[in-house]
């Protein structure tokens, strides 16, 4: 009997959309469910994802459906919420989207779901707190994607700058999924040599870096002036963090993580480093963070700790 690999997605905009094409061109599980106040866009979204199935690696069953649904789900993945609009930074959805999460949270908890979410709806951080804290469930079990498509960015970037594969490209960005986000650079390595070393050896101004860093902070809006919205990335994003989960791959991926005292903060989800599997975030892997580095995860915590009053009144309401 094969094991059960049932995913459910509520928000069948782009970003969902992209995640469901992206998982059905890779396989690797047997059922997708699809939720949306929009119910014929969904059903919708199914048949056409359905009718791809031929050309598909797999068969999985593909459908439109409701949060009981849920019940038997290994993950739930929420990227349902407001857009982010040209101008507008993440942090200016968080009012609005955090009674959207309430809401669909208390439904999706409702069905009996014991899985894994997984949150993708901006702004992440803050809205995967949501999600953990209206849920009840273990920190653990609820995960954001996080910084995981920034750090795909770097990696892209620096692979490119440097004419490597960005497989091998070992750097994270921590922090916010927002402007406050940073790159710990003495922590990055292109194969098992540090990244900084590398950029010497090869006569590579370090102001560089920051320049690349640079254009992974502004992508989001780059793109978003041009072409309204960003998803593809994201949505292979997502497929990577579920596929770990599903596989218990054990994988290391920067997503929005519960800190409980670790890096000297507590009480907020950002994004680090941390180990996935089967458990959904089974440890964080702590970096040690000096001077200005330290400072600059600090800064982030504070940004999102600032939003997090506001963000209780819509939870407690």
């Amino acid at each position: 009997m094969v094991d059960k690999r049932k995913i459910v997605l509520v928000g069948t905009g782009f970003v969902g959309m992209s995640m469901a094409y992206s998982l059905l061109n890779q396989g690797g599980i047997n059922e997708l469910v699809l939720i949306d106040v929009l119910k014929d866009k969904a059903l919708g979204e199914a048949m056409d994802l359905a009718h791809g199935m031929p050309c598909a690696p797999e068969d999985m069953i593909i459908k439109a459906g409701d949060y009981d649904e849920c019940k038997d789900a290994n993950i739930v993945v929420i990227t349902a919420g407001l857009n982010q609009k040209p101008g507008q930074t993440r942090l200016d959805l968080a009012s609005a989207n955090a009674k959207i999460m309430k809401e669909i949270t208390e439904n999706v908890v409702n069905s009996g779901f014991k899985g894994i979410f997984l949150v993708a709806s901006n702004p992440v951080d803050l809205m995967t707190y949501v999600v953990k804290q209206v849920s009840g469930f273990p920190s653990s079990k609820v995960i954001g994607s996080g910084t995981a498509l920034d750090t795909a960015r770097l990696r892209y970037l620096v692979g490119k700058y440097l004419k490597v594969s960005s497989k091998n490209v070992h750097a994270y960005i921590m922090g916010e999924h927002g402007d406050s986000s940073f790159v710990p650079w003495n922590h990055a390595y292109v194969g098992c040599k540090k990244m900084k070393e590398i950029m010497e050896d090869n006569k590579h101004p370090i102001s560089d870096l920051e320049k690349i860093y640079t254009e992974v902070q502004q992508a989001a809006y780059e793109i978003i002036n041009r072409k309204k919205a960003t998803y593809y990335g994201i949505g292979l994003g997502l497929t990577k963090i579920i596929k770990a989960i599903i596989n218990n791959q054990n994988e290391i991926m920067t997503v929005s993580t519960y800190l409980n005292g670790e890096y000297g903060h507590s009480g907020l989800y950002i994004g680090v480093p941390a180990v996935i599997n089967s458990k959904g975030a089974r440890e964080i892997l702590e970096l040690q963070l000096e001077g200005e580095e330290k400072e600059k995860f600090d800064k982030s915590c504070e940004t999102l700790m600032s939003m997090k009053e506001e963000i209780d009144k819509v939870i407690n309401s």
